[in-house]
């Protein structure tokens, strides 16, 4: 049945047989099912001109779809069975959002003109006779847009949603500010946006090309733009989860308001939101009144977004600035701390606290390990497998997202084509043998079970397009869902590739209808390509550190 990603269990019966879906077939929803009886109506309509009238529960030539708690005891609430026979469809789910991943099921058991906006001639819909059981192995099957380097129109946002959901991925996590730009409204500070969520210009490529686009760059969404995107990925069963870096990464910032930067050191009020990529070396003080100003800043996002964590960067925080300012030595005496890395710890614990008496959760970058853990933190593992494991073993969440293995602004193939090449090549087969659950943890189950899940990064530096976005993420999105989702073998030499490349072979002709522009597995189009630009590609196979 070419299924992406592979179900725990799948059967055909009946000798091959199908039932039809035609203009009398019924769709039907029971409590707990309205999401997806709402999304699937507006998809299959759409796709077969067929009005899918609603009907009895009951009704024979039906498509019905209904929590049930057997399948919640034996799948849990993201589970659900499919059972298609001469007598209809049934799509039970462990809860809603069980009955959702079902349905997406369904629409791939349907071909892939099931995709598209409007119906094509002569097309008839069939649905293999079977029977489909399946839950997810993570509760946390993530995505990171990047929309701080370059802005993604709030309509593209949506369709990765979509997107998201096709391939059962359930967090967004939405990379709102940087050095480069700030992208969500917040209304008392104005200027994050106003002067933040621009900049004059932008590198092209790495800074050894010397290559510029003088075109200003930027975007920001309003609140009420953000409300609608956590709205519709909710209606497709997705948290959104905010991203807002601190102490670091933060020079869009300081830039609005040069009295969060390190003053007694820099020329704050000269700063412009950063027109290069890299570390940049520009971060917050350390004063009671910044502390105040990004409480307020958070709680804004806290209104938007409903989600458990928040994300708060923690990274890459240069600590040269804070050396050399007196204001920032003090602080480090008046606290306590120990040094510039107890300085950043003591930030972090901070937001930690105040989201904590809120309800909410910090998660941040595995740099929020040096220094010591906050309690309730949990942990993006990053740089490679170890900081995940460590916050593992001490008993943090920890969302595996190695730079290695699933940063997928990564090249994809060696060679001239590839457009800007970054970092390891990373095909869709090395993608599809990333093993979540490292080694070091399988020996200790409690550990292994705070591995909540996996995430592949989309960082936009070199990507200013949807297009190009498409590219870098699509098919290797594909794999990274399977590897979230189902249930395959911990040694990734044991998974079925040659299953998986043949189900993706298929799958891509769902893509074609959705209008994704991946990357064909022969290599990219001419139009896909971007030569002469300087990229900073890694030779050989990344470490597995």
């Amino acid at each position: 049945m070419d299924l992406v990603p592979a179900p725990l269990d799948a059967h055909r019966y009946g000798d091959g047989k199908s039932i039809a879906l035609g203009p009398g077939t019924a769709l039907t929803a029971g409590p707990g099912a309205e999401q997806a009886e709402r999304w699937l109506r507006a998809e299959l309509s759409a796709a077969t001109g067929f009005r899918l009238a609603p009907g009895e529960c009951g009704a024979a030539d039906a498509v019905r779809l209904a929590v049930h708690p057997l399948v919640t005891e034996e799948l849990g609430p993201e589970g659900y069975q499919i059972m298609v026979s001469p007598n209809g469809v049934d799509v039970f789910g462990g809860g809603p959002a069980g009955v959702f991943w079902g349905a997406q099921t369904l629409r791939q058991l349907l071909g892939p003109d099931a995709y598209r906006r409007a119906p094509l001639a002569g097309r008839s819909w069939q649905l293999p006779i079977c029977q489909i059981q399946d839950a997810p192995r993570f509760a946390w099957r993530g995505l990171l847009l990047d929309v701080a380097r370059h802005f993604l129109p709030k309509h593209e946002v949506l369709r990765y949603l979509d997107l998201m959901a096709a391939h059962k991925l359930n967090v967004l996590q939405l990379h709102l500010t940087d050095d480069q730009g700030w992208r969500m409204e917040i209304r008392r500070h104005p200027r994050l946006t106003e002067v933040g969520g621009w900049r004059e210009r932008s590198m092209v490529g790495f800074r050894a090309g010397g290559r510029r686009d003088d075109r200003p760059h930027g975007g920001r969404y309003t609140q009420d733009d953000l409300r609608e995107i956590v709205a519709y990925a909710a209606e497709r069963q997705i948290t959104v989860v905010p991203e807002i870096d601190i102490p670091g990464h933060t020079q869009a910032a300081i830039a609005a308001y040069p009295g969060l930067g390190n003053t007694d050191v820099v020329d704050t009020a000269a700063l412009r939101p950063w027109t290069d990529w890299g570390v940049n070396p520009h971060v917050l003080n350390a004063e009671e009144s910044t502390l105040r100003f990004f409480e307020e800043v958070l709680e804004e996002v806290l209104e938007v977004f409903p989600s458990t964590f928040v994300h708060l960067g923690g990274d890459e925080c240069p600590k040269d600035e804070w050396r050399a300012s007196p204001a920032a030595q003090a602080r480090i005496r008046e606290l306590g701390v120990a040094g510039e890395e107890g300085l950043q710890s003591w930030f972090v614990r901070h937001f930690d606290r105040w989201l904590a008496e809120r309800g909410r959760r910090l998660i941040g970058w595995d740099e929020i390990l040096e220094g010591g853990l906050p309690p309730g933190a949990a942990v993006s593992s990053w740089r490679g497998y170890a900081g995940g494991v460590t916050a593992a073993r001490a008993g943090h969440d920890v969302v595996m997202c190695p730079e290695q293995q699933v940063y997928l602004d990564h090249r994809q193939a060696d060679g001239e084509d590839e457009p800007i090449p970054v970092g390891f090549v990373r095909t869709v087969a090395d993608v599809y043998r990333f093993e979540p659950v490292p080694p070091q943890l399988r020996d200790d189950p409690a550990a292994a079970a705070r591995v909540i899940g996996a995430q592949a990064n989309m960082w936009t530096e070199m990507a200013d397009s949807a297009r190009d976005v498409d590219y870098r993420l699509f098919p290797r999105l594909a794999a990274f869902a399977e590897v979230a989702w189902s249930r395959l073998p911990a040694d990734p030499a044991e998974r079925d590739l040659a299953g998986f490349e043949r189900r993706l072979t298929a799958h891509l002709a769902r893509l074609d209808a959705l209008g994704v522009e991946y990357r064909p597995p022969t290599g990219p189009h001419p139009w896909q390509r971007w030569p002469g630009v300087v990229g900073r590609p890694l030779e050989g196979p990344p470490p597995a550190v």
